[in-house]
């Protein structure tokens, strides 16, 4: 099934993004969101569902974190945005909403085409002898293995290249905040505020930063993280770490960034919240702080510097 929206097209069955007829560059497991998302415009596609849907019963991963480094991914592969989403809308606690109108097509060969005009007017076509169809199959098959090869070839020596060769833009690892408050029900929700953070700093684009979230360095506590790993694991350049306690009948979030070549605290924010407040309302809010920091401080982004 071909959808349509906008200047983009998706092709499901071959997972292949293109706007206005341009390949559009798109991870698999985006693609696989994208589609679902697509089949269901207009209704919510809740998160369980999606978690379902990318990587089954089976699969143990932090979805959370996963999910929300994919719905990131697609935003950026289509240049929406969170704030003021044109194609994929974040419903709280609910799940996402593919919003914009969807066209769907299922494409034709011109050869089907072809031979339906020429049935209807009465007209046959030649039929080729069994050996030269034979012969030009054969041929198109060698052509088709030499091709994939030359490819492969090609494809493998790229991913030499990229793997080896320095990050050419800024990446930002973003750890899983510590809940030091005793409190075990709210891991959830201090997990929460960092995958919001993972989403919001995904969507300012792959080419202009990269954000990593998976990695297992990012998940230990505070106490057994180090600058150097950090930046060894993930290749970051700089460090989003948060921290929950509770005081005097309130909560205290102190979310920081952190230079990792030398440690240096950048940028800290301390926000308070009642002790019986919801975290989840904290999420946008910190998301967008941050948001305003990276882009001053590792974009450096004039824009965003008021």
């Amino acid at each position: 099934m071909t959808y349509r929206f906008g200047v983009f097209a998706f092709d499901d069955r071959a997972a292949t993004l293109t706007r206005s007829d341009r390949p559009v560059a798109i991870e698999p497991q985006p693609a696989r969101a994208l589609a679902l998302l697509l089949s269901r415009a207009g209704d919510v596609v809740s998160r369980d569902e999606l978690r379902a849907h990318l990587w089954g019963d089976d699969t143990h991963v932090d979805f959370d974190r996963g999910l929300a480094y994919c719905i990131g991914q697609l935003r950026a592969a289509l240049g929406d945005s969170a704030d003021n989403p044109r194609f994929v809308q974040t419903l709280p606690r609910r799940g996402f909403c593919f919003i914009a109108p969807v066209e769907h097509g299922v494409g034709r060969s011109a050869n089907a085409t072809d031979d339906r005009s020429a049935s209807l007017s009465g007209e046959r076509k030649p039929v080729r002898s069994a050996e030269s169809l034979a012969l030009r199959r054969s041929g198109l098959g060698a052509l088709a293995l030499a091709t994939a090869a030359a490819l492969i070839l090609v494809g493998a020596g790229w991913w030499t290249v990229l793997r080896t060769r320095a990050p050419d833009r800024p990446i930002v690892a973003v750890a899983v905040f510590d809940n030091e408050t005793g409190d075990a029900s709210r891991e959830r929700a201090v997990a929460g505020i960092s995958d919001a953070i993972v989403e919001r700093l995904t969507a300012l684009g792959p080419s202009r930063i990269g954000v990593n979230g998976n990695a297992s360095v990012l998940r230990r506590p505070r106490a057994d993280r180090d600058s150097r790993g950090v930046a060894r694991d993930t290749r970051a350049s700089f460090l989003v770490s948060g921290s929950l306690i509770s005081k005097d009948g309130h909560l205290s979030l102190l979310v920081q960034l952190i230079r990792l070549d030398d440690g240096t605290h950048v940028w800290v924010q301390r926000l308070s919240r009642p002790k019986d407040d919801a975290l989840e309302t904290l999420e946008e809010d910190v998301a967008a702080q941050v948001e305003k920091a990276v882009r001053r401080i590792v974009l450096k982004d004039g824009a965003q510097s008021s």
